[in-house]
């Protein structure tokens, strides 16, 4: 796959993606919605997998030799990908913690 500003802004594009997914599945675990939450992580999860997926092509052309100039936009691009790694955990578990709350609030 070669390096453009279209693979970049897709992989951008996707970590995006992934990341507001994330962030709505914690509003709604706090609203209670648990069955929407993980749903909306799935979906989170899936939109990461892409972008990584971007990025572990592009990773591959240059092991394979294809070697690119690293450009401000790709390390932007590598930055919002990790970050929204970051967030689609930490809602994994602030998910999971609404859960137990409701749980104990319940008996």
């Amino acid at each position: 796959m070669p390096l453009t500003e279209e693979t970049i802004f897709q992989i951008i594009l996707h970590g995006g993606n992934g990341k507001s997914l994330a962030m709505e599945a914690i509003f709604l675990a706090k609203q209670g919605d648990f069955a929407q939450a993980e749903r909306k992580l799935k979906e989170a999860e899936q939109e990461i997998n892409e972008a990584h997926h971007i990025q572990t092509s592009l990773i591959q052309d240059e092991i394979n030799g294809d070697k690119s100039d690293v450009s401000l936009l790709m390390v932007h691009a590598q930055d919002h990908l990790m970050g929204a790694i970051t967030i689609k955990d930490l809602a994994r578990e602030i998910v999971d913690l609404y859960a137990i709350v409701k749980q104990f609030d319940s008996n």
